[in-house]
């Protein structure tokens, strides 16, 4: 498994839920609180991508523990970007440790991450990789569940779907072909975030006009709401900033 968190709104710096909250993504590398059977630490790599002033996405991604790394939280506090998203990884057993292979997965605008596992990879998902492109399949970032959930959502908001009912035609498409899988995924855009919570935890705190997603709260702040499994939550820039909930229907939409 591994722990993500996500933020809409003012440009502001990532330093603080990365690295200097009470329990911060880097406190969640090693010491997460919530990780429901899925391991015990998230030491298989990280990432941080960030929206430039062009609306194109940068990111930075090592496949090493996050506390190993002495420049991400001088670099994380240099940065100001109204949509970010940030990730460590626990890979699951058998899938690389490297960096293609950890989060954010970017492209086409997007950054993207999965916090969960695909049971009985790679037979179980075998037929929807076949309905990708040919080329989708050969740039596959890396021969991991993570990766092709991505190359899978890419292809849908390529072809111009929109990302609250792609991401969520993903999670119960996944669901009916791999079973008991775990399907936390978060997307971000420059003016809109999609997180699902499905068999894993997430939470949500949100002010007059920014949201903040993650795996585990990391602060006390009394806001965090809790999402709840099965539920789709969208965030979308404005003044103040649009949040929804809604349960993802069996039937591959939104209820």
């Amino acid at each position: 498994m591994c722990r993500h968190l996500a933020y809409l709104g003012p440009p502001r710096s990532p330093e603080g839920p990365m690295f200097s909250a009470p329990h911060s993504l880097l406190v969640q590398s090693y010491a997460p609180a919530d990780m429901r059977a899925g391991g015990t630490v998230n030491a298989d790599g990280f990432g941080l991508g960030w929206f430039a002033d062009d609306g194109e996405p940068v990111w930075y991604r090592r496949p090493a523990p996050l506390w190993t790394d002495e420049s991400l939280p001088r670099l994380s506090a240099t940065v100001r970007s109204g949509s970010y998203l940030g990730a460590v990884r626990s890979g699951t057993p058998g899938m690389p440790v490297t960096e293609a292979a950890c989060a954010p997965f970017a492209g086409d605008g997007w950054l993207f991450s999965h916090n969960g596992v695909v049971r009985g990879w790679p037979d179980a998902v075998a037929g929807l990789a076949e309905k990708l492109p040919a080329a989708d399949l050969l740039r596959l970032a890396a021969p991991t569940d993570s990766a092709l959930l991505w190359a899978l959502l890419r292809d849908r908001l390529r072809s111009g779907a929109d990302p609250a009912s792609a991401v969520a035609e993903l999670v119960t498409t996944v669901a009916r072909a791999a079973p008991g899988s775990r399907l936390n995924l978060l997307l971000a855009g420059p003016d809109v975030l999609v997180a699902t919570a499905w068999t894993h935890a997430l939470s949500w705190r949100g002010d007059a006009d920014s949201v903040l997603i993650a795996s585990e709260p990391p602060d006390d702040d009394p806001g965090w709401r809790p999402v709840p499994d099965g539920h789709l939550l969208v965030a979308r820039r404005g003044t103040p900033c649009r949040v929804d909930l809604a349960a993802i229907d069996s039937d591959r939409s939104l209820a």
